[in-house]
């Protein structure tokens, strides 16, 4: 299944809806620190549900640590400074799925490591800035399950 990664979150409630969203899509959650918040805290919890225990997730002190860690699997870049749509994309099974934190997006050094060609973008209207980490995460994932018939689920 895909794996979604989470670089330096910075809201609780989102990564909570994320974990969620894992749990129910089987995909392994990968966040990249430092958070923005405890993963302790109570609002990731209450917005994670009873979900925390049912998804895959796993921590790392910082990007290169993760890119080690994928060594061999294709990251995708969700950048508003993407090449292309994310529907015109051919996800394979094991695609890396890369969103950047809530207020900074990808750092410029993290996203000159993901080939032009491997940075994907939702469309919206001109003037927008971005949407929720929560819905984009979502609105991705699915569609990549989507073009693998929704392998696993019911």
């Amino acid at each position: 299944m895909f794996h979604i990664a989470l670089f330096e979150p910075q809201i609780a409630p989102n990564t909570g809806n994320i974990i969620r969203l894992a749990a129910n899509t089987g995909c392994q959650l990968h966040i990249i620190e430092p958070m923005g918040f405890d993963f302790e805290e109570k609002k990731l919890r209450r917005a994670g549900l009873d979900y925390h225990d049912l998804a895959n997730v796993s921590r790392y002190v910082d990007y290169q640590s993760f890119a080690a860690a994928m060594t061999g699997k294709r990251i995708l870049a969700l950048t508003t400074k993407g090449s292309q749509p994310f529907q015109q994309q051919q996800f394979l099974p094991d695609d890396v799925l890369l969103f950047g934190s809530e207020t900074a997006g990808l750092s410029d050094s993290v996203r000159d490591t993901i080939p032009v060609s491997q940075r994907i973008r939702l469309p919206m209207r001109p003037g927008a800035r971005s949407l929720n980490l929560a819905n984009t995460v979502a609105i991705v994932c699915y569609e990549a399950w989507r073009q693998h018939g929704f392998a696993g689920g019911v």
